[in-house]
């Protein structure tokens, strides 16, 4: 896990080692200042037999001014390289995640789930780069400083210093405690922060329909549910670290008494001076500071291991749809070929949503395909692009299987139009722009009026700059799918899926896009699955899908005259079903 992290530090490894070499200078000289502080006060404070001595006095007391002032200069070099290596960690981490879950395949953004991911690349890395930069920098210091503290406390009086000896033990143990009973709540508490998120998205996205059905009250108990879990997972969490306080207070007075008692009886003894003794009670405190910053970096630590492990997760996680060795760049034609396919969406479900499948599609045709709901038509197209490798089987394009060739030249070839259009907020040319970035005007212009949007687009008062919000919402449905369709054409693709695209478009403008697709752009291979018999019956071939199988394949009239599926569905649609009366 550690190594996968680290990985991630990249350009900034010279401030994550310059930040303990800092620290080491730092505490080295913080360290220095309550031993020259001893010297001032036996050698200046009480020096001429209790008289003092102001040259000593004036000498040590420089010195430890300078110690101080090169202490400070360290320290907030320290912290600046400090705050640079977390922050820049964190935006790499981000950066390599978020790089990552752009080549995910739909399997692996379903094994996460959108909200998990966003959890991941926001409170996750906040976490962890907390965590870093405590590492990097308390974690060495305070370490440090106990060492340097022990060994000039032992250099000062060795009996004494085995006073700090006795407390070590006992905060190492509270805190092993602290940290095995915390741990485990802390991965718990993540994961409902995904479920928080989820909740949230959902019901934002879903507004529209949560105010029309007047559900307002129910998604608030659902949040206020999962935002009560939430607060019981960390209060519960937090009464296991708030032990951590009167650990640490509880050594802290436990070795000034010590200090204190047997203190006095060294000086009255002889064997201790009143500077040495000034200089141990700064050592102690050196010492039990640092292990109270210590104990923090611990909770921190703890905090910040659930939270890597699941950004680690999210990194190691190898896209299901592999690069081929040798890739094919180049997509010859518009043919598909499906070869005894089969499908599952579950990597351990066998149960097969698409089964035995073969049928061939000849560039340039017209291929509409209906049926039923469930009946594995959205499946059976998405498996063209690679949105989804097969389960069995073979699918081939252009006469090449789709797994040998570039999945990015592939995709380029194909263009999809989702029943579920997306569009991103920016203008109507910027959205145009996702389906080619170098399109001009005029050619914007041009597909948008082969998807029948140009007449509404100008009717806007910016026109073909109108800024349209983020997922569209400032557009109605069937506008929001034929920019898409006009997006999906400035590809220029060799095949065109239509996947319920026109299910928003009134007959005669679904009647004038197919007109305009099929005399337009005849060597494209134009797959058009539909709900309506007139949005395919002019189709070359006609696919009709029953229970994730070919059910039939014919044109419109050999289908009504052979086919009772499609027979059926055209009686329900056309004559109202009069005739079955």
């Amino acid at each position: 896990m550690i190594k996968k992290l680290c990985e991630s530090i990249k350009e900034y490894k010279k401030n994550s080692i310059l930040t303990p070499v800092y620290v080491t200078v730092e505490v080295i000289l913080e360290v220095i200042i309550p031993f020259t502080m001893s010297f001032l006060i036996d050698r200046g404070v009480n020096g001429n037999n209790g008289r003092g001595n102001i040259r000593a006095v004036l000498i040590f007391g420089g010195i430890i001014v300078a110690l101080a002032v090169i202490s400070l200069l360290f320290g907030a070099l320290s912290g600046k390289q400090a705050a640079i290596a977390s922050s820049g960690f964190a935006k790499n981490l981000r950066k390599d995640m978020y790089y990552n879950v752009q080549k995910f395949s739909f399997f692996n953004i379903d094994k996460f789930s959108t909200a998990s991911i966003i959890t991941r690349l926001t409170t996750d890395v906040n976490n962890v780069q907390m965590a870093y930069q405590m590492i990097i920098r308390i974690a060495v210091r305070s370490p440090i400083m106990i060492i340097f503290s022990l060994v000039m406390a032992f250099g000062v009086n060795h009996k004494l210093s085995l006073i700090f000896f006795c407390i070590i033990p006992i905060l190492a143990g509270g805190l092993t405690l602290i940290i095995f009973n915390a741990y485990p709540i802390f991965q718990k508490v993540f994961k409902v922060y995904d479920k928080l998120n989820n909740v949230v998205q959902e019901n934002l996205r879903g507004i529209r329909v949560v105010k029309s059905f007047v559900r307002e009250d129910f998604e608030k108990e659902k949040f206020k549910s999962v935002s009560q879990d939430i607060y019981k997972y960390f209060t519960k969490a937090e009464r296991i670290i708030a032990f951590n306080g009167p650990l640490m207070q509880f050594s802290v007075y436990f070795c000034m008494l010590m200090l204190s008692w047997f203190g006095a009886h060294f000086i009255v003894a002889g064997s201790l001076s009143e500077g040495q003794f000034t200089g141990m009670i700064t050592y102690a405190m050196q010492i039990l500071m640092n292990l109270m910053m210590l104990s923090m970096v611990f909770v921190m630590v703890v905090i910040s291991r659930a939270s890597a492990e699941r950004i680690v997760a999210l990194l190691s996680e190898q896209p299901d749809l592999a690069e081929p060795e040798k890739p094919i760049y180049e997509v010859k034609d518009g043919s598909i070929r499906y070869e005894n396919v089969g499908f599952t969406y579950s990597k351990t479900k066998r149960k097969l949503c698409l089964t035995n499948v073969s049928l061939e599609i000849k560039s340039g045709e017209t291929v509409g395909v209906i049926g039923g709901t469930g009946s594995s038509k959205t499946s059976l197209v998405q498996l063209i692009p690679r949105i989804y490798d097969v389960t069995q089987g073979n699918v081939y394009v252009g006469g090449v299987d789709v797994k040998k060739y570039d999945i990015e030249s592939l995709r380029n070839s194909v263009a999809m139009v989702l029943q579920k259009n997306v569009l991103f907020s920016g203008t109507i040319k910027d959205n145009m722009r996702w389906g080619n970035e170098t399109a001009t005007d005029e050619e914007i212009i041009e597909a948008c009026k082969l998807a029948c949007a140009d007449e509404f687009i100008k009717a806007f008062s910016n026109g073909y700059d109108t800024y349209i919000e983020q997922g569209g919402s400032n557009v109605s449905g069937g506008q929001r799918q034929r920019l898409c369709i006009a997006r999906a054409l400035l590809k220029k693709p060799k095949i065109l899926i239509l996947d319920d695209s026109t299910s928003a478009v009134d007959t005669k403008t679904d009647s004038i896009i197919r007109d305009a697709l099929r005399t337009q752009i005849p060597d494209t291979t134009k797959i058009i699955i539909a709900q309506r018999i007139s949005s395919v019956e002019n189709a070359d071939k006609i696919v009709v899908m029953d229970n994730g199988e070919i059910n039939a394949v014919g044109t419109h009239e050999q289908l009504l005259e052979s086919n009772k599926i499609y027979r059926e569905v055209y009686l329900s649609q056309v004559k109202g079903g009069k005739e079955n009366e």
